[in-house]
């Protein structure tokens, strides 16, 4: 099974960015980390990364409650960044208001909303959802 490249952790709980690059670890989920305590710092960095379209991460993980710039705020701003690579973005949250669930499909980038904390299986499951989207993208290409 292909490993995801690129996987990046967006989340100021330093107990939650632990435990999952320990899963991700272990699941032998990703080649390599990215880390972002906040919205704001992750679309400091980001943006000239997808900008330029090299080392841009296959796989976001994300927080909606972090402190200076939250979940929303930079999904708002991601959107808008122009990038040739899609990147398959999960909101791994504590929230379970249903407002934030149904507001969460309102993006064509969100694949998936999870519930902290995040359990290896739910990781595979991921990692499946990865191998399937890259293989219909890959199959849609050859056409």
């Amino acid at each position: 099974m292909k490993k995801v490249d690129i996987a990046c952790i967006i989340d100021d709980d330093p107990i939650f960015i632990y435990g999952t690059k320990r899963i991700m670890e272990m699941a032998n989920f990703a080649e390599s980390i990215m880390v972002f305590k906040n919205g704001e710092e992750a679309i400091t960095k980001l943006r000239p990364i997808m900008i330029s379209n090299k080392s841009v991460p296959d796989v976001i993980l994300l927080d909606l409650n972090m402190p200076i710039m939250d979940g929303w705020q930079f999904l708002d701003e991601f959107i808008t960044i122009p990038s040739s690579k899609k990147v398959i973005i999960y909101i791994v949250t504590s929230s379970v208001d249903p407002d934030d669930v149904e507001r969460a499909k309102s993006y064509g980038e969100v694949d998936n909303y999870l519930i902290k904390p995040i359990k290896a299986d739910q990781l595979m499951d991921l990692m499946n959802n990865f191998q399937k989207n890259i293989f219909s993208t890959e199959n849609s290409s050859e056409k």
